[in-house]
C-alpha cells in the first residue's frame, strides 16, 4: 500500500491595520483525511507560535511603527504521511499617529506660521478639515498647512478648530486637533474735537471701541495746551 503525498491548497496571503480582523484560514488538500499543522513566525501579530487544524479569525496587532510580516508555515500529514510546507504571509501595518500641533492665536491680518504635519510611521499622509473657513482658511485640504493672512472682520475673536487626520498603507489613524484664534482688530469710537479758552477746563475723554478688553495709548503733538506729550488709557479734564 502506497500512501499519496499530501499537499495543502495555497493559502492567500493577508494585509490588515492593526486591530483589524484577520479572515479565517481553511485548510484543503486533494487528499481525504489531510490533518494540518503549522507555525507562525511573529506571535506578536496576535496568533500563537504554532497550532493544529484551521486557523480561526483573530484580531490582528501591530503596535510598533513600522510594518510586521508573520509568515505561516502549514504542513499537511495523511495516512502517516507528511507534506511540503506551505507557507503564507500576515502583513499588519501599524497605527499612524500624528505628532501635536500646537495652537496658534494671531490678530487680524498677521500672517500664521506654516504647520508642518509629522508622525512615526514612515510615509504617513495626512487630511486635514477646517471648522471656520472664516479666518482665511480652506474648508479642508491634505498636507501640510502653508502660512496664510488670518482674517476676522468681527468685533471678537473667532477660533477655528483644524482636525488632522492621517493614514498610512491604506489604514486610518486617530485625528488628532489644534485651534487658530484671530483676534479683531480693535478701533476707537469716534471723539468730539474741543475748543476751549485759555484757563478753561477741559471735558474729560473716555475712549472706547466696539471690542471688549481695548486699551488705549495717545500721543500729543503740543505740550503748550497743558497736556503732556503721551499717555495711557483716559485723558482725565486738565486746565
Amino acid at each position: 500500500t502506497v500512501n499519496p503525498t499530501p499537499v495543502a491548497n495555497a493559502v492567500s496571503n493577508q494585509t490588515l491595520c492593526n486591530g483589524a480582523t484577520t479572515t479565517a484560514v481553511t485548510f484543503g488538500s486533494s487528499v481525504a483525511g489531510t490533518t494540518y499543522s503549522w507555525t507562525n513566525t511573529a506571535a506578536s501579530i496576535g496568533l500563537a507560535t504554532s497550532g493544529a487544524g484551521n486557523i480561526p479569525a483573530f484580531t490582528a496587532t501591530n503596535t510598533g511603527t513600522a510594518p510586521m510580516v508573520a509568515t505561516i508555515a502549514v504542513t499537511p500529514t495523511a495516512n502517516g504521511c507528511a507534506g511540503a510546507a506551505t507557507t503564507f504571509t500576515y502583513t499588519v501595518n501599524p497605527t499612524p499617529v500624528v505628532n501635536a500641533v500646537a495652537n496658534q492665536t494671531v490678530c487680524n491680518s498677521a500672517t500664521t506660521t506654516a504647520v508642518a504635519f509629522g508622525g512615526a510611521v514612515s510615509g504617513t499622509a495626512y487630511s486635514w478639515t477646517n471648522s471656520n473657513t472664516a479666518i482665511g482658511l480652506a474648508a479642508s485640504g491634505t498636507g501640510d498647512i502653508a502660512s496664510f493672512t488670518a482674517v476676522n472682520t468681527t468685533n471678537v475673536p473667532i477660533v477655528s478648530t483644524v482636525t488632522v487626520t492621517p493614514s498610512a498603507n491604506s489604514c486610518a489613524g486617530t485625528a488628532t486637533t489644534f485651534t487658530f484664534a484671530v483676534n479683531p482688530t480693535p478701533t476707537v469710537l469716534a471723539i468730539a474735537n474741543q475748543t476751549v479758552c485759555n484757563g478753561a477746563t477741559t471735558t474729560a475723554v473716555n475712549f472706547g471701541s466696539p471690542v471688549a478688553g481695548a486699551t488705549y495709548s495717545w500721543t500729543n503733538s503740543n505740550t503748550a495746551i497743558g497736556l503732556a506729550a503721551s499717555g495711557n488709557g483716559n485723558i482725565p479734564a486738565f486746565t
